[in-house]
């Protein structure tokens, strides 16, 4: 049993979450509307680009993570976050700076190309930031807080990123972007703990062939199906959420606040449920999370009969429950994984266990995408025109806040069927 990590190297480590997630907010959720509303890219096209540019993206992912497990036995994983940042900081500025005067058809080019270029930058930083971080601690307790300390950073890095565009413009955004990475990429380089040593006979087993072997462990498999349909539940409406705000609920001027709101609870929360993680385990803290999301985000399908000052007060206090519960999903998961990638040494590596998560993160949002928003284009939604015809809103409405609860009920169902199998049940 090691030391609990200090204030100063969990800080250090859960830096690099600042700018990717500041990276992916405006990605997954501002970049559909704003393609939309600045560009009059029509949503079928920007359904289809999202759609395939994502599932390339999660395809890599387990790629990536077999070749970030060859740098970790080198002693090299550093390697990886030198090549990611300046993808990442590259792909985000040509997404919201794109040239001037281009038609639909070349746009349309220029955003999936900008994509593969971000995606892969924030592949590679994403998932070597969650191998670096799976070997430090050794206990549930001490892995809630490494997840605690990266996601907690991610979070402040949403927050800003949901606030700053809106009031400073995508030029500052960018800037900050660049900015951020660099300082974050400096401490985890150069002060946060450095991941444990692999064994040189592994060397040999780090083939084409590891791939899957996290899909022949019982565990792995139970709580990845679990974190698939989890996810879905939430990309659905990170997907439509703005669609949402301005369509059903009439209330686009203050997009920026209840993003906040969300974000700034989840934030809140974690240390609770760190807490939480510590006396109870974690999978009770993960079914606790997924309850009171369902028990928050069930209210907004009704919440398009309301005048637009009590649907503002309402959603508000929605945002701040189902922050809250976002507490828990972002600590629980990851950390049951690395649990079990600990307790399985030379079946489960971090880089091939984190590959596959991200790509059924990935998925999580391709499918979100991909599906509903030319759904909802059959359904006769139109962006923008939230009374023509009302059957489009209402659409809308229930793809928003019926669909994911459904969702996010299977997934509570699903994981206490399989709590056995996982670590800290």
């Amino acid at each position: 049993m090691t030391a609990p990590l200090s204030g100063k190297a969990l800080l250090a480590y859960g830096s690099l979450g600042f700018p990717l997630s500041f990276a992916a907010l405006p990605i997954y959720v501002v970049l559909p509307d704003w393609y939309a509303q600045q560009f009059g890219l029509p949503l079928a096209w920007l359904g289809a680009v999202l759609l395939c540019s994502r599932l390339m993206d999660a395809i890599a992912d387990p790629w990536l993570g077999i070749w970030i497990d060859r740098l970790n036995q080198a002693g090299r994983l550093s390697r990886a976050i030198v090549v990611a940042v300046p993808l990442l900081v590259a792909g985000f500025v040509a997404l919201f700076h794109p040239p001037a005067g281009l038609s639909h058809t070349r746009l349309t080019g220029w955003l999936a190309l900008a994509l593969l270029v971000t995606y892969a930058g924030f592949s590679l930083g994403s998932i070597s930031h969650q191998a670096w971080g799976a070997t430090l601690a050794h206990s549930p307790g001490g892995r809630a807080g490494i997840a605690a300390a990266r996601e907690g950073s991610g979070l402040l890095g949403v927050i800003i990123a949901a606030a700053l565009p809106g009031v400073a413009g995508m030029t500052t955004a960018s800037m900050l972007l660049a900015a951020s990475a660099l300082a974050a990429s400096w401490m985890l380089l150069r002060v946060a703990p450095r991941p444990a040593p692999k064994r040189v006979e592994d060397a040999g087993t780090l083939t084409l062939r590891a791939l899957m072997m996290p899909l022949q462990h019982a565990g792995f498999r139970a709580l990845l199906g679990v974190f698939a349909l989890n996810g879905i539940a939430a990309a659905i409406p990170a997907t439509l959420l703005l669609f949402f705000v301005r369509d059903v609920l009439q209330l686009e001027a203050f997009s920026g606040l209840i993003l906040t709101v969300y974000f700034v609870s989840a934030v809140a929360s974690m240390p609770l449920w760190s807490r939480g993680a510590y006396r109870f385990g974690l999978v009770p803290i993960w079914l606790a999370g997924m309850g009171l999301s369902i028990a928050a985000f069930i209210w907004v399908v009704g919440m398009g009969r309301l005048d637009p000052d009590m649907a503002l007060a309402a959603f508000l206090l929605l945002a701040a429950l189902s922050g809250a519960a976002l507490g828990a999903d972002l600590i629980a998961p990851s950390a049951l994984a690395a649990g079990l990638i600990q307790g399985a040494p030379g079946r489960l590596r971090e880089g091939a266990c984190f590959g596959l998560w991200n790509l059924t993160a990935k998925l999580n949002l391709a499918l979100a995408a991909g599906l509903m928003l030319p759904l909802l284009t059959l359904l006769g939604y139109v962006p923008g025109t939230p009374d023509k015809p009302p059957v489009g809103t209402t659409a809308l409405m229930l793809a928003y806040g019926l669909v994911p609860c459904l969702l996010k009920a299977g997934a509570i169902a699903t994981l206490w069927r399989v709590r056995p199998l996982l670590p800290g049940a």
